[in-house]
């Protein structure tokens, strides 16, 4: 019964591995609720900071803020890369690279130089291995998004822009759509484009505004210009959370279903085996009989 000791340590090594996929499904369930509830509260502070932003980007037309100048022509990109700590959450930071690379080698390829900014390890073991000018990084940020962790990583992206040294500033990330669905986004943080700046005049139109702001309005564009790319990174940040517990609880989930297969596919194999045994020893039971 050699044989069938092997099979059913295979099939308690399978069992201990069913329970542990069982707990981090759990686990990525509760922690995706939490995630999914910080996303929609971070979204009505973006907005109304767009809001408040595209009003006055209309009335102060001269305002000489170099965030919100556009370039003609594009010798050098930055890009800020979102991806996870932890693995085990299916192709989600598969597919988001996937996005990335295919982005960086079109500007490679038309001569176009590069500086990344990572957001989780991730992206920057794959950005490190390749070879890529990775000017900050961010990692281990746990479960729950701090701004003051990416401000520092996000001031020298910004600076660089506001001093002509980069012409364009993407922002990649995974987005969470539902449960079953994350899709891998890229968008264009810098320059703003002018349809942001246009919705957000239009929402204001019902509004009849005539504010004072101290110390000028300048000064508090300006202001608001920055505190709005931080909000988008951050949104983006909380969507890749909760893109990350729906994936390992899809994956988690999909693991041990697949064990459970395993479990009786094993235990079907161990059933014929010992049933081998018995008939091949009751054989041999009556073929000594059948001698004597």
């Amino acid at each position: 019964m050699a044989v069938g000791k092997e099979i059913l340590t295979k099939i308690r090594s399978v069992q201990n591995t069913q329970k542990i996929t069982k707990a981090m499904q759990m686990v990525s369930t509760s922690k995706m609720r939490k995630t999914q509830e910080r996303m929609r509260l971070a979204r009505p502070y973006a907005d109304k900071v767009r809001l408040v932003m595209g009003h006055l980007a209309q009335t102060q037309e001269n305002h000489g803020i170099k965030l919100l100048s556009e370039r003609r022509e594009i010798r050098r990109a930055g890009f800020i890369l979102i991806t996870t700590d932890k693995g085990l959450c299916g192709g989600l930071n598969a597919n988001v690279l996937k996005k990335f690379l295919a982005q960086m080698q079109d500007y490679q390829e038309r001569g176009i130089e590069t500086d990344v900014v990572c957001i989780g390890s991730k992206g920057l073991t794959t950005c490190q291995r390749i070879g890529l000018n990775v000017i900050a990084s961010v990692v281990n940020l746990g479960d729950t998004p701090r701004l003051e962790l990416l401000v520092g990583s996000l001031t020298e992206l910004f600076k660089r822009y506001e001093q002509n040294e980069i012409d364009i500033i993407h922002i990649v990330y995974s987005g969470f759509v539902n449960t079953m669905r994350q899709e891998p986004r890229m968008e264009v943080l810098l320059p703003i484009g002018r349809n942001t700046l246009e919705a957000a005049q239009v929402e204001g139109r019902g509004y009849n505004w005539d504010y004072r702001y101290e110390p000028t309005p300048i000064a508090v564009l300006e202001y608001l210009v920055r505190r709005y790319l931080e909000s988008v990174v951050y949104q983006a940040l909380s969507d890749n959370m909760a893109s990350e517990q729906a994936a390992r609880m899809v994956a988690m989930k999909a693991a041990t279903d697949n064990a459970g297969n395993a479990i009786k596919e094993l235990r079907l194999v161990y059933n014929k085996s010992r049933q081998a045994a018995i008939t091949t020893e009751l054989s041999e039971i009556v073929a000594g009989a059948a001698a004597v």
